[in-house]
């Protein structure tokens, strides 16, 4: 395949002339956005609808990526002038899209002056951020934990960012969390107020007053790219090679509190949905299309399928993930006027079902015990105090006890240590999730459900 990289230039001189691009100047975009973890969803999702917003006329929101720890994106985007593609796959086809919106990316661990030069700069408005669960460096009550909240966490960079702007008279930002916690916003503001009384207390009274914290929810399946999907977009390109290609599903959404410090793009023009109250649609999200993406990859893996589309193929997997959305996860969900959750779960085994993803149930299987607490505790506790029985969940649990103890090879997760050695034992389910336990929760497994998941071991 050719090593001729997409770039302004090539894209210019040798792109096909009807390939989907933005329209706009890129060089006098103004950096409007700062976004920690710029990883493939980043690019799929929210630098997507802000590309598109540039687009339609709303200028000024050019975005400047921060990776906090790996140099990976770096080295793949700014060869290429931060130029990439996004590929929306279907069994009908795939179309792609050559983005603009991202005008630098920063490594922070060796470039840590320049994320706090960019946050502080007059023209950002926004901080946003796909750090995942693990990234907002929680205790296990959920609080800060000062020991992973150092100097190379997202709460430093902010905080003498936020510093920098308070001494020179400029406004606050909008620090907008696009990650898979429940009231995303809520817990950002908090723990950003727990990290200023530790390390700068004289900025928490302009930070409550200036700086706002929306919460918001993000959907979109987006698989890990592989060198087959970047020789696929290359071929699209002409030729172009694009190393940080990201490869999606059609489907998209974003829905978002309106509640910004000081503005925001027009990313409601473009799809997004601004709403008074996130919680219903975020709640669903986590509980119907997260819980049962993780039930799928445990449950998929313990009966070898590799991908997404194969595990709901499997008539028992696709029964219990229709159980579970259905009637273990909306039963507990508050919807808001006019959202259908029965034709959301109809949906989402549809884009589960997607053959043209090849989205990975081991990525899906990564960090579970920052997942679980949300996607399956909440669940269950919701239906134990309605004497309701979750029997999919409980074989998601058992299954994941299994990839605890090795079963799916090496465990990608934060606190496999720990809770490998837990599993271990004869009595792991009190042990992980009974009183005092490891993963303890408003959640108390019945004997009956004890007996499920040694079943589903």
């Amino acid at each position: 395949m050719s090593e001729l990289r997409l770039n302004p230039f090539t894209l210019g001189t040798f792109a096909p002339a009807d390939a989907e691009r933005y329209g706009y100047d890129r060089d006098a975009q103004a950096v409007g956005i700062v976004h920690f973890g710029i990883g493939a969803f980043h690019r799929a999702h929210q630098a997507w609808y802000t590309d598109r917003a540039m687009q339609a006329g709303d200028r000024d929101w050019a975005i400047v990526g921060v990776s906090l720890r790996s140099g990976e994106v770096a080295h793949q985007m700014n060869p290429q002038e931060r130029l990439y593609t996004v590929t929306e796959r279907s069994g009908e086809g795939a179309k792609t899209r050559i983005i603009g919106a991202v005008k630098d990316v920063l490594v922070a661990p060796y470039e840590p002056e320049e994320v706090i030069a960019a946050l502080a700069a007059p023209s950002t408005r926004i901080a946003s951020f796909t750090i995942t669960e693990k990234g907002y460096c929680r205790a296990k009550d959920g609080s800060l934990d000062p020991a992973l909240a150092g100097e190379e966490s997202v709460y430093h960079f902010l905080a003498a960012g936020l510093r920098r702007r308070h001494d020179a008279a400029l406004p606050g930002l909008t620090l907008m969390s696009c990650d898979n916690l429940a009231e995303n916003g809520k817990q950002l503001a908090g723990l950003m107020r727990a990290y200023l009384q530790q390390h700068d207390p004289a900025l928490l009274g302009w930070f409550e007053a200036e700086c706002t914290c929306p919460s918001t929810m993000v959907d979109r399946i987006v698989p890990a790219t592989t060198p087959l999907d970047r020789d696929e977009v290359a071929e699209a390109l002409d030729g172009l090679r694009d190393e940080a290609a990201v490869m999606t599903e059609p489907f998209s959404q974003w829905v978002i509190e309106d509640r910004f410090a000081n503005g925001r793009p027009a990313w409601d023009k473009v799809g997004a949905e601004l709403v008074t109250d996130v919680r219903p649609y975020e709640t669903a999200k986590l509980r119907m299309l997260n819980g049962a993406h993780s039930m799928l990859a445990y449950v998929g893996l313990a009966q070898g399928h590799t991908y997404v589309h194969e595990a709901v193929a499997d008539p028992a997997i696709r029964a219990l993930a229709e159980r579970l959305m259905r009637d273990e996860a909306a039963p507990t969900i508050e919807a808001a006027p006019g959202q259908d959750l029965a034709a959301y779960a109809e949906a989402l085994i549809e884009r589960f079902a997607n053959p043209a993803l090849n989205h990975r149930l081991i990525q899906i299987a990564m960090d579970g015990s920052q997942k679980i607490p949300q996607r399956w505790l909440e669940t269950l506790a919701a239906n134990q105090r309605e004497g309701r029985e979750c029997p999919a969940i409980l074989s998601g649990v058992g299954s994941w006890i299994r990839h605890l103890r090795g079963a799916n090879g090496p465990v990608d997760d934060p606190r496999a240590g720990e809770l490998a050695e837990l599993a271990a034992r004869a009595d792991c389910v009190a042990a992980l999730f009974g009183e005092g336990g490891a993963m303890a929760s408003e959640w108390s497994p019945s004997a009956a459900d004890v007996a499920a998941i040694e079943a589903a071991l």
